[in-house]
Parts: C-alpha cells; structure tokens; sequence
C-alpha cells in the first residue's frame, strides 16, 4: 500500500479522485460551493494529465443531459453540482437512474433556495432521495475521496448499473483544509479498472433503445428492476468496501458506531457533524456519561435492519437533520430511523433540526442534544418530539 499524506480541501479531494479515475466524459456547469472542483479537474485536464473531454454547458439541466447521452453511449462519465444546480438537474435525475446509468456525482451539500443563500445544509440531497440514486455520505475530506474512487465501482457493476451520488458538507468540508492520504495513481487505476458498458447506443450488432415511451404493459417492470438493483447494491457497496479496504487501510462500512456497544444514549447523524459529535461523546465518556453516536455513510439504500440492530439497546436516541422535510412531523433522516425502529423496539425517538442554510452546529449545542438525551432516557418521555436546535424565537 502506497500513500502519500497532504492537505487538501474537500474539493481538491474530490478534483483529485476524478483524475485518479480519469473519466471518459464530464459534464458540469459552476455553482457556489462546487466550483473549485471543477476548477481544479479542469486545469488536471488542461495539464494533460487525463484525456477526460470536458463539456462547458449552459446549465445543470444540460449537464446531466449531457452524461445522460455520453453514458448511453458507453462512456464513464462523471460531473458535480450543488443546491440549485441539483434542483435544475431534477427531471433529468430520474432518468439517468430509470435508463440505468452508471454516473457518478460528488455532490457539495447546500441550502436550497429560497431565500437565497449559498451555504450548507442537506436539503439538496434530501430532495433526490427517492430518485433512484444511490447515495454516500462524508465526514471529511479523505472519505470525500475514498468514496467517489469507490462510487464508481458500485455504479458500473453489471447487477446495479445505477448513478451514485457522493454527498459532502459545502464550505465545511468543500473548502476547509484537511491532511488525508492520496494513494498511489497505479493502485487506484488498478481497483478502479475499465468500465465495459453492458449497453451501448454505438454498437450496431447490439441495438439498444434508451429513453423509450414506457406505457403501462411495462412500466411498472422497469421500476421494480430498479427497486432489485437498489436492494442488491448493499452487498456490492460492501464487497467494494472490503477490496478497497487494502488500498487505503480502513474499513468501510454502511453504518459506523462511535463508542455504542455500552452506551445508554445516542446521536444518529450525517455528514461533518458526525466529527463534532464525536469530541462530545468523548467529553462525555470521561464524565461517566455512557454517551454513543450513529453515523450514517449510505443512506441509500437505507440500511434499515444494520440500524436497528445497532440503536436497539438504547435508552433514548437523538437523530439530527440538516434539512427540514417540511412534513410537520420532523426531518427526513428522523422519519426513517423512527421507521427503522418501529418493529424492534419502543425507544424514545427525537428530531433536532439543525444548522440550516449554514447556522454553526458547535460543541454547545451538541452538549444540550445529550443533556436533553440524559432526561428522556430518565423519564422515558420527551417534552418536544421535534426541536429546532439554535433557532431564535
């Protein structure tokens, strides 16, 4: 195993593991916070370092088109956007999950307008959640880079063949310089291999129709195919993990526990607030407190059975949501693991809405989440079910 430690930002991470990858195609346009990264694959490709063709479009909405038709055509194709960008890509989302093609797209998590902003949250990603894309999640930097090396992989096996979306904290991880490890471009050239299309518009002896008018004689097969390929794509995201596990020298998996085989309460969350939560946790152990924490990394497929197995000896659980599913009943991460649990156990469950459009998610707060924990797990019920954590009245 071959590594080299640097400091990158996020997107560097990500620029990084593309070129690594050295896709056929990548179509993207510019959004506030992904833009250095595709500023930065840019000028690998400029420096002829990888011979990926580069397709300046006029919007995000052309850009997945654009993959769409380069991975009809069999190529590996990659591109990147955030917040907006996503919501002008939605139509053409669907269809790259419904023609079965496999791109892959570092997503850099921002506040979906409006109002206007241009920092982090997940409502972006949470509004593509039942699109058919598989989805990881980041806690830093080196994981932004281990999973797109390891998304392309999931995405182009012949039993999944779905579009992987990799999902990191904007401006928090995008651009904050963290040290990570870089392996060596043989190594991950090797692991990453040749994508051999199991489809293509440009064989003649093979003709292939993408985009067809699907009436209802078979729709609704063509759905349920989908629905096979994402409950199959578990196993082949962990056999992925365990390979990739002897190039970078850790383990992968879809749900990591953070001091929880004894713990009496915990955290379940996503993203770069798993690493704040962590130092509490810590804190707290040292206190006497047998505080624990849940870290989701793929919510889709959402790993439904590894969860409840995981929180099923708790006292009281907390799931935090950077993102308001705006249902008035709680967030989108909050609804499932509730879901999850529901056949398992009788745990008290709450909801923390948190850091919206960017609002700091601190050692504070995350220290008034386990004081709350503390007190449900002693009484066995909970004043809200749902709070906005750091909101002002």
């Amino acid at each position: 195993m071959s590594k080299k430690l640097l400091a990158l930002t996020g997107n560097d991470a990500a620029a990084y593991a593309m070129k690594q990858i050295n896709p056929d195609v990548v179509a993207a346009y510019p959004i506030t916070p992904q833009t250095s990264l595709m500023e930065k694959f840019a000028q690998f490709v400029a420096d002829g370092e990888l011979d990926t063709e580069i397709v300046l479009v006029e919007s995000e909405h052309s850009a997945m088109s654009a993959c769409v038709g380069a991975s009809s055509a069999g190529a590996r194709v990659m591109t990147a956007t955030s917040s907006q960008g996503l919501a002008l890509m939605w139509e053409i989302v669907y269809i790259a999950s419904s023609y079965r093609l496999p791109i892959v797209m570092p997503l850099v998590n921002r506040a979906l307008s409006g109002p206007i902003n241009i920092h982090c949250d997940h409502s972006d990603a949470m509004g593509i959640r039942d699109s058919g894309w598989i989805q990881l999640w980041a806690e830093n930097a080196q994981e932004v880079y281990d999973n797109l090396l390891q998304a392309i992989r999931i995405a182009e096996n012949s039993d999944i063949l779905l579009p992987v979306v990799v999902n990191y904290d904007g401006f928090i991880i995008s651009h904050a310089i963290e040290n990570m490890y870089l392996y060596d471009d043989a190594e991950v050239k090797k692991f990453v291999g040749e994508y051999k299309p199991k489809y293509t518009l440009l064989d003649p002896k093979k003709p292939t129709t993408f985009g067809g008018f699907d009436l209802p004689d078979y729709y609704f097969e063509h759905r349920r195919q989908m629905a096979d390929a994402m409950t199959k794509s578990a196993k082949v995201i962990a056999d992925v993990a365990k390979e990739f596990s002897k190039i970078c020298g850790r383990e992968y998996k879809s749900i990591e526990g953070y001091k929880l085989e004894d713990a009496e309460v915990a955290i379940v969350a996503l993203g770069s607030t798993v690493g704040t939560a962590r130092a509490v946790v810590d804190d707290l152990r040292e206190k006497g407190i047998k505080a624990g924490l849940l870290k989701i990394r793929m919510f889709r497929p959402f790993p439904e059975n590894e969860i409840a197995d995981a929180l099923k000896h708790l006292k009281a659980i907390a799931v935090l949501d950077r993102a308001d599913a705006l249902n008035a009943v709680g967030g989108p991460l909050f609804d499932e693991i509730r879901a999850a649990l529901y056949k398992k156990s009788t745990i008290p469950v709450v909801n923390y809405v948190y850091g919206l459009g960017g609002r700091d998610m601190g050692l504070l707060e995350i220290n008034k989440v386990y004081s709350d924990l503390a007190e449900i797990a002693k009484t066995g019920r909970a004043k809200d079910l749902v709070t906005y954590l750091g909101v002002r009245d």
